[in-house]
């Protein structure tokens, strides 16, 4: 795809301003500085503080910089779709375009299609691993878990659509994502969810079982013991009463990892979240990869006995204390675990890993790059993110949540009560890294007060619309002569804006940017419909118009589509 339109004329003002900004010493703003939509109507199209950043270091008066830099602009010969740009407030530049410009803008980005926003498409795209989710499976998804899978799966949309960016400085660049749910089948979790279907398998034989101290409450387990016993019948009666033998324990472990991990499987794809690969723990200790991690730091020198136990020097690399990787009873730690899984991952060449984690993982970053690093990777290969909690509001109260003792809300219910879309949106509708309060009554309004539905209202009001004009006969035509009404301006910045505000919730890892945009661009919308006619406009203005409208409808759907949303045509 060729530059969208503000990138463009980014380029074009920068181009233009940097021999001034060089005379001044300051040459290196005109790769820096920023656009920003006008703040008042009637200020311009864009706006740019550059003049006041280089006022604060040339200690020189911000207008009369910013009077400079409009002349060299207005000097210059390729800064066409400029109508005017002139000096506000304090020092500000405000951008005025031509109607001309404007309305080719929207031609070309219609003809862009699909494409529109997207990344440059490139011959060699490079490779991220994309971890997130990652749950114990010894019960079911819930809330906590359905935020990180929709922001992991949004995440991965956004970067194959808009780019990543693989060093500080460097551009967006082409990324194939590969996604990866780790499954921490392995250790003392597992053997505990083993006892419990145990006893429930034997309580539902009616025999009495001695149900762990530590063991998982609530119906679920009840119900896998249930189903296992469907299976097998009453085959494994003599090996779990009074208590279960080691060998029920495993098969009960193996048997109802198995049966969650399909459950997780089956709920994560109707939530629209698809798995590229499901890594077990487990498997790292049979093929013995966790030995060979552990033996490759021996060898570079990095670990050390004491007290029994194994230990990682991960002090001298920033974490606040060194840190155990086999405990004095022989029992490696999740940390061992942890190692092993990224030597792996980097065995297979990917360029950048990424792990979504939990909040209660915060403590445990610097560690793990301690560890990333004595592996001697370079530690700009791993990106940590750390999320934050969901509290459900329902009528006005919290719902308390503990897995261990059965009572918190499931993704399952969350989609039963909520839908799918509504799920999807709210669960991005804020930055990953603070507390979410998701309020299901408003999650299921049909009105302007609930923004999913608002956004997606808009896009059904435009394929309306557009099957008017179909039945109708109205043809699509070239940019009018006419000039622009005050609402098509406005509706048309906005969609421009469209490929900046994907790519900036590339670089800063939030989707959030784009439910924002989406619910903007909907009320924008809105206000063009009530005031500017389509169908009932002279035939050349209604056809623009209705060029427009279908690219507002292309910018909606894409948006949702990043965040995993439906574009419903009717409502």
């Amino acid at each position: 795809m060729t530059d969208d339109f503000i990138n463009h004329f980014f380029k074009l003002a920068a181009a233009a301003m940097k021999p001034v900004l060089d005379s001044w010493g300051a040459g290196d703003l005109a790769e820096n500085f920023t656009l920003e939509p006008a703040s008042q109507r009637g200020h311009g199209d864009l706006a740019t503080g550059i003049a006041l950043v280089a006022a604060s270091r040339l200690k020189r008066p911000p207008r009369e910089l910013a009077a400079k830099l409009i002349s060299a602009m207005r000097d210059s010969n390729e800064l066409n779709d400029l109508a005017r740009c002139e000096v506000a407030g304090p020092g500000f530049i405000n951008f005025f375009f031509n109607d001309g410009a404007l309305m080719e803008a929207v031609q070309d980005s219609l003809a862009q299609g699909a494409g529109f926003g997207s990344v440059r498409p490139a011959a060699r795209s490079r490779k991220i691993l994309l971890e997130f989710v990652s749950a114990n499976p010894t019960g079911q998804l819930h809330v906590g878990h359905a935020r990180y899978a929709a922001y992991g799966d949004s995440l991965k949309r956004i970067i194959e659509f808009a780019g990543y960016r693989f060093s500080r400085e460097g551009p967006l660049e082409a990324a194939n994502v590969t996604t990866e749910f780790y499954v921490n089948d392995y250790g003392s979790q597992m053997d505990i969810f083993g006892r419990t279907l145990a006893a429930r398998y034997a309580e539902a034989l009616g025999m009495p079982a001695e149900f762990p101290e530590d063991g998982y409450r609530g119906d679920y387990p009840r119900r896998l013991a249930a189903l296992i016993k469907e299976e097998i019948g009453g085959e494994l009666a003599g090996q779990v009463s009074p208590s279960a033998s080691p060998s029920a324990v495993a098969f009960f472990k193996q048997r109802g990892c198995e049966i969650v991990l399909s459950e997780m499987r089956n709920l994560l794809q109707q939530f629209r979240v698809r798995f590229d690969s499901w890594f077990s723990e487990a498997g790292l200790y049979e093929s013995g990869q966790a030995a060979a991690a552990i033996g490759e730091l021996r060898t570079r020198k990095q670990i050390f006995d004491k007290d029994g136990a194994l230990w990682l020097k991960t002090a001298a690399r920033g974490d606040d204390k060194d840190r155990v990787l086999i405990r004095s009873g022989g029992e490696p730690t999740y940390f061992a675990s942890d190692i092993a899984y990224h030597s792996q991952k980097l065995a297979r060449g990917y360029d950048r890993l990424i792990n979504i984690w939990g909040a209660d993982h915060h403590g445990y970053v610097r560690r793990m790059q301690a560890a990333f690093a004595a592996l001697s990777h370079d530690p700009d290969k791993l990106e940590i993110i750390i999320g934050q909690l969901v509290n459900v509001i329902e009528q006005g109260e919290r719902k308390q949540m503990s897995k261990r003792a059965g009572t918190m809300v499931t993704l399952e219910e969350l989609l039963g009560s909520i839908g799918i879309d509504a799920a999807r949106f709210f669960l991005v509708d804020r930055s990953h890294d603070s507390t979410l309060d998701l309020d299901l009554e408003k999650a299921k309004q049909k009105t302007e007060e609930n923004p999913v539905y608002y956004v997606q209202y808009a896009h059904a009001r435009i394929s309306s619309i557009l099957r008017k004009a179909a039945a109708e006969n109205i043809p699509a035509s070239e940019p009018h002569g006419g000039g622009l009404e005050r609402q098509e301006r406005e509706l048309i910045l906005h969609i421009l804006w469209f490929p900046v505000t994907a790519a900036a919730a590339s670089t800063t890892h939030s989707p959030q940017r784009l439910t924002a945009y989406a619910r903007e661009l909907a009320a924008v919308f809105h206000v063009f419909y009530h005031n500017c006619p389509v169908l009932k406009a002279e035939p050349a203005q209604a056809a623009f118009r209705l060029e427009l409208c279908r690219l507002t409808r292309n910018v909606i759907a894409r948006s949702l589509d990043l965040v995993g949303v439906s574009a419903p045509e009717q409502m």
